[in-house]
């Protein structure tokens, strides 16, 4: 079983069909269905017929049961908190060719339990996941940090995704302006078994340089390996043992949304079966091709 720890959402899409006219209007294709970076890897994951249960919270309103209809739907478990008074967290996701803007409403997932943690890793699990976006958010930190030592206390292995750089930079700014020095989200990941990050997250984190050097030193930082997505360009894992780097085939891109958690799913479902580095990315990289080629962050829902 492995355990998907963080965010759902609403996701209010929008398929640009021409670049974003800023202050006038740009013609579009929009998709209201559930996202959530939590959520999404979850959802590929019982696709790819893997066992999942994914922990979160949502509003006591329709779009948390809609949220939770289409997850049990799609083969995931869940271990959920209902918060009454907060509103299921929302997303508005710009999408157009490979890159998408995304104005985000947390909402209940700020509310996140420690108490869902501890009965989820109770029901037992091999792996826990985590959304980085629940650090990110102040609020849900605590729970974040939490849900990480008791995985590692009961014996499970650890994977966070460092989810969106916009946020990584402005929580880097906030502590430097009050005197911190460093980055906090590596000491909040230190001891976790696989930290997964895209280009632009991994710059923010580890600064400028080569995708394997940047990988590298933050393994380093950590103590455990990382792995860095490369879009078309393959991804490279890193680690003590070295650097291993899978090459991407190019395919077209119909909605870049839920990519990275197409990738996460393949990769720890791969790695939680036994794969070796290698074959575990290459199964990253297939499922986020996948996710490219459809509209939405998940794959479609099985018939009723």
């Amino acid at each position: 079983m492995i355990l998907s720890v963080g965010d759902l959402v609403t996701d209010v899409l929008a398929v640009l069909r021409a670049p974003l006219a800023q202050g006038s209007d740009t013609p579009a294709t929009v998709h209201v269905a559930g996202g959530g970076q939590a959520a999404n890897t979850a959802a590929w994951l019982a696709a790819l017929g893997a066992p999942v249960t994914f922990v979160g919270a949502v509003g006591d309103d329709q779009a948390g049961r809609d949220r939770l209809a289409e997850l049990h739907q799609a083969g995931v478990r869940t271990q959920v908190s209902v918060r009454p008074g907060a509103s299921t967290g929302s997303i508005v996701v710009l999408t157009h060719g490979g890159e998408r803007t995304m104005i985000s409403d947390r909402g209940a997932n700020l509310l996140l339990a420690s108490s869902d943690v501890d009965a989820a890793i109770a029901q037992g699990a091999s792996l826990l996941h985590l959304s980085g976006y629940t650090l990110l958010d102040q609020p849900s930190r605590p729970t974040g940090r939490y849900a990480l030592a008791s995985a590692r206390a009961a014996g499970l292995r650890t994977c966070v995704d460092a989810a969106s750089a916009a946020p990584l930079y402005a929580v880097t700014t906030e502590l430097i302006e009050d005197g911190v020095t460093g980055h906090p989200f590596l000491d909040w990941v230190r001891g976790v078994d696989l930290l997964l990050a895209n280009a632009d997250e991994a710059t923010a984190l580890a600064g400028p340089g080569e995708p394997a050097d940047q990988a590298l030193r933050l393994s380093y930082a950590i103590g455990g390996d990382v792995v860095v997505k490369l879009g078309a360009h393959g991804a490279l894992w890193a680690g003590p043992a070295g650097v291993v780097h899978v090459t991407g085939e190019p395919v077209p891109i119909v909605d870049a949304t839920g990519a990275g958690d197409a990738f996460a799913a393949g990769l720890l479902a791969a790695w939680s079966a036994g794969a070796g580095q290698h074959d575990a990315l290459l199964a990253g990289c297939r499922l986020g091709a996948r996710a490219v080629g459809i509209v939405g962050a998940r794959p479609p829902l099985p018939s009723a």
